[in-house]
């Protein structure tokens, strides 16, 4: 009587104490090797796992990871009332404290919630579940755009586009955050909606008007759209702002828009405009080398004129590498472009590189040894002339050794000499 025995040990193992069933456990495990088949011994290797995770999550009901594990197995076996019922037990322990840190995991729970629910054709419950997580969110304290982009996200392959704008409008009123602007925006866009685009681009960047990128891809869209004043018109707005998280990319994209608009005069003033801001020396060999690809007559005088101003600009520059790699740009434009008498002029003012040793401080204030650097002396700093004569002597009383020492070396070489 097989059946009636597997019912005396499920029987038995639904009203005994978990802690008292485990040789119960083996008995019945042993029996349906013996007995059953092989859906059988599934059925007790799951219900021995599930025993397992119920003590776990009895334990500790916070602990979500066990929660995860649990769920996993009951969703590949149980039917979806269980299923539920187990996901109902999960999402009741909330985080005892309202920080973020500690609702990562627990959020987790909520969304594989309502991916079950979706996959399982239940829209309404999909809905109720992404609505009741939201409410029992502290927005206030923090807040995840995943869950909002998520539930919008649904609410579009629902064809319930209304519900998804509210969705996603209720996020940013409540708890703007860069994540929920860029996915509200990316929604609009597919859908072709660009006034829309265009006032949330407002919306965004009144709520951060650091953000470069922001104003990068805003006037990118006027760009597209044709309207090249109001792009300019954004680029002006954005390079004013008193604080910027990028705003050498900032420059660099209104310099390529004026450039692709082919309004060279209005590219130079923006590089006047940036010099003023910054003296770096990429700054000026992006200048020379867009007067250089300017393509016209004069664009070779004007882009040596560039390097000219920039050497001068940059002789009381702290950062002589800075100053080096300027005349090293200048030195390869003037070896491809230049003539003769322009070639010894750069040649004349590279710089010498000369080694050095500084003496070291440890923080305490004692000696920490001594170190070896490489110092550059430039031929047009006045200062440096005396420095620049002693270096020729130098070299020119280590090349009279080293020929001494090599007729020294070589006896025969004199003989040779003083016969002829």
């Amino acid at each position: 009587q097989f059946e009636r025995v597997r019912v005396i040990y499920k029987y038995a193992l639904d009203r005994i104490p978990k802690q008292e069933a485990q040789n119960l456990f083996k008995n019945y495990t042993i029996f349906e090797k013996k007995f059953g088949d092989r859906r059988g011994i599934e059925d007790i290797i799951v219900s021995k796992r599930r025993f397992q995770y119920e003590e776990e999550v009895k334990a500790n009901p916070h602990n979500y990871d066990a929660w995860f594990d649990y769920l996993r197995l009951v969703e590949s076996d149980a039917d979806a009332e269980t299923v539920r019922e187990v996901y109902e037990r999960a999402i009741a322990n909330v985080p005892p404290v309202q920080e973020k840190r500690h609702w990562k995991r627990y959020i987790y729970l909520w969304i594989n919630y309502a991916l079950y629910e979706e996959l399982e054709a239940k829209a309404k419950r999909t809905r109720q579940v992404y609505q009741a997580c939201i409410e029992l969110i502290p927005h206030k304290k923090f807040t995840f755009a995943k869950i909002w982009l998520l539930y919008a996200q649904f609410e579009i392959r629902q064809k319930n586009l209304p519900l998804a704008r509210r969705a996603l409008g209720t996020s940013i009123g409540k708890c703007p955050k860069n994540k929920l602007f860029k996915g509200y925006i990316e929604l609009e866009l597919q859908l072709r909606e660009f006034d829309r685009c265009r006032k949330l681009y407002e919306k965004f960047l009144e709520f951060a008007p650091e953000n470069c990128t922001s104003w990068i891809k805003f006037a990118e869209l006027e760009t597209i759209l044709g309207d090249i004043d109001r792009a300019r018109a954004i680029y002006e707005l954005a390079i004013g702002q008193p604080r910027l998280d990028m705003p050498e990319v900032l420059w660099k994209s209104y310099i390529d828009f004026e450039i692709e608009q082919e309004e060279y005069d209005k590219t130079r003033n923006l590089y006047r405009r940036l010099l003023q801001r910054t003296q770096h020396v990429k700054v000026w060999i992006s200048f020379a080398q867009f007067e250089l690809s300017a393509g016209r007559e004069e664009s070779l005088s004007r882009c040596r004129q560039i390097y000219e101003e920039a050497n001068k600009a940059m002789r009381n520059c702290e950062e002589k590498e800075e100053r080096v790699m300027l005349l090293e740009s200048w030195r390869n434009f003037e070896e491809e472009f230049g003539t003769e008498t322009t070639k010894e002029r750069i040649e004349k003012l590279m710089p010498e590189k000369i080694k050095k040793r500084r003496k070291l401080q440890a923080e305490d204030g004692s000696d920490a040894g001594w170190e070896e650097y490489y110092d550059y002396i430039f031929p047009e700093d006045t200062a440096n002339q005396p420095n620049l004569k002693l270096l020729a002597m130098a070299k020119l009383w280590k090349k009279q050794q080293q020929e001494s020492e090599a007729a020294e070396m070589d006896p025969d070489k004199d003989i040779d000499e003083s016969q002829s």
